[in-house]
């Protein structure tokens, strides 16, 4: 028998303790990056997970709300080590990020307006414009597989596009298609490639194919309601604590409220949830400026971790400027309000896999669950587009269409496509590039 149709080795719990302790410092790039990385990590190195379930239980993390990429950890680790692998898995997705990003969070509002930082950060957001543009392709490139599933990403993308529609809405339809779809040609809406195909790229794996579903992944009832209840004391509890503590109108209380309603009410990952919080964020509660939103995003691209761990960003900076605890406490007051909304953004992801998880395993072949899925993660590629678009414009346009056209960010935004698309150069080295020729031009404006 031949290594790669050899089953691996079970994998013990502080063998993936290691393992998701890692990926939480080097899942750089994004959803789509660390989507990647997943697969390249788990369906074809190290084989715990086999190509047909890994796409299957990304389906359900794309059309939950909430960080698709985290969502996915949190599952495989679930599957594998029971309910502590998956909290192991999905804390550590998060945590190296939200300390890392506190502290970059505390450089920034305290030495932003130095010519280095602000060089810096000239360069970066151009490039996140194109690597926005790169998730749109990279994930296009395996979702869109026949006419049918462009034709829902370029749907979703003229309806959010131009119509404004809701993205629940565009998900709630694009379901439908894919239920009906589904029925009436199945080829059309299946997902990854068949057992012979996986089985020939990367061999057997732990939890193959055929793999029964482990016992504490069947569906009861028990269980869910278990899982529902407690999620939502572990809501429910801190929520109090700090209306309590600060009451209704303070702004952690605000942030806490926010943040729930945008874990909860936002469709399709990080990509889609920004334009939400920036709306609330900036128009809403004034918590920052547009500026510093897409200078968060930039940190956001930057770091380790899911990139709505911008919230962390977010929150940080309206902490600090708002002096929630005094002036003496300023950056207790940005780190505080960033470990607060990371809980009530991330809750809600840990509850959705716990509690849905055992029902999506009873229907990893299934079409006329995989379907809909399958129509929903295309539609989310029209939403990506709309974004890259939506930040585009605030790089390019820095002062509004009646502003003046910022040709130099445009030069720097084409050159790192280029580099991304054509020359496949990884995301931290156009960052870092483009951060560098930023503030050579400003230092030489300066």
């Amino acid at each position: 028998m031949t290594q790669i149709d050899k089953t691996p080795a079970p994998v013990s719990l502080w063998e993936a303790f290691k393992f998701w302790l890692k990926v939480g410092f080097i899942s750089f790039g994004g959803p789509a990056g660390q989507i990647s990385l997943l697969h390249k990590e788990l369906v074809e190195d190290k084989r715990w997970i086999s190509e047909r379930r890994f796409l299957h239980a990304l389906n359900y993390c794309m059309v939950l709300p909430g960080p698709e990429a985290q969502q996915l950890a949190t599952y495989i680790g679930w599957l594998m080590h029971r309910t502590w692998g998956g909290i192991m898995a999905g804390v550590l997705f998060v945590l190296p990020s939200l300390f890392i990003l506190i502290g970059l969070s505390w450089i920034y509002i305290a030495y932003g307006s130095l010519p280095l930082v602000a060089g810096l950060f000239y360069g970066i957001k151009p490039a996140v414009t194109a690597i926005v543009l790169q998730a749109a392709h990279r994930i296009g490139s395996r979702a869109l597989k026949n006419n049918v599933l462009w034709a829902i990403a370029g749907a979703s993308f003229v309806a959010i596009f131009a119509l404004n529609a809701p993205f629940p809405l565009i998900v709630f339809i694009a379901a439908l298609v894919g239920y009906f779809g589904g029925r009436m040609s199945p080829e059309t809406f299946k997902t990854g490639g068949g057992h012979g195909a996986a089985k020939a790229s990367f061999g057997k794996a732990i939890i193959d194919d055929d793999t029964p579903t482990p016992a504490h992944a069947l569906w009861t009832w028990s269980r869910f309601v278990s899982v529902a209840v407690i999620g939502f004391l572990l809501w429910a509890i801190p929520f109090a604590a700090i209306v309590a503590c600060f009451g209704w109108d303070h702004t952690y209380s605000q942030m806490s409220w926010f943040f729930t309603k945008a874990a909860l009410l936002t469709f399709g990952g990080a990509y889609a949830v920004l334009p939400y919080v920036y709306q609330g964020a900036v128009d809403g509660f004034g918590w920052l400026s547009a500026t510093q939103m897409i200078d968060g995003l930039a940190l956001g691209e930057t770091t380790p971790g899911p990139l709505i761990m911008v919230v962390a960003f977010v929150a940080f900076v309206g902490g600090y400027l708002k002096a929630l605890l005094g002036t003496q406490a300023l950056f207790l007051a940005g780190a505080l309000a960033a470990t607060i909304v990371t809980w009530f953004t991330f809750l809600p992801s840990f509850v959705f896999i716990l509690m849905g998880g055992p029902f999506i395993e009873t229907t990893h072949n299934d079409l006329k669950f995989t379907a809909p899925l399958t129509a929903i993660t295309a539609a989310v590629v029209g939403v990506i587009l709309n974004l890259a678009l939506f930040f585009g414009y605030h790089v390019l346009w820095p002062m509004g269409l009646k502003g003046s056209f910022d040709w130099i960010s445009a030069l720097i935004t084409v050159a790192a496509a280029i580099a991304l698309f054509k020359y496949k150069r990884n995301v931290i080295h156009v960052i870092a590039a483009s951060a560098l020729i930023g503030l050579a031009i400003k230092t030489v404006a300066y």
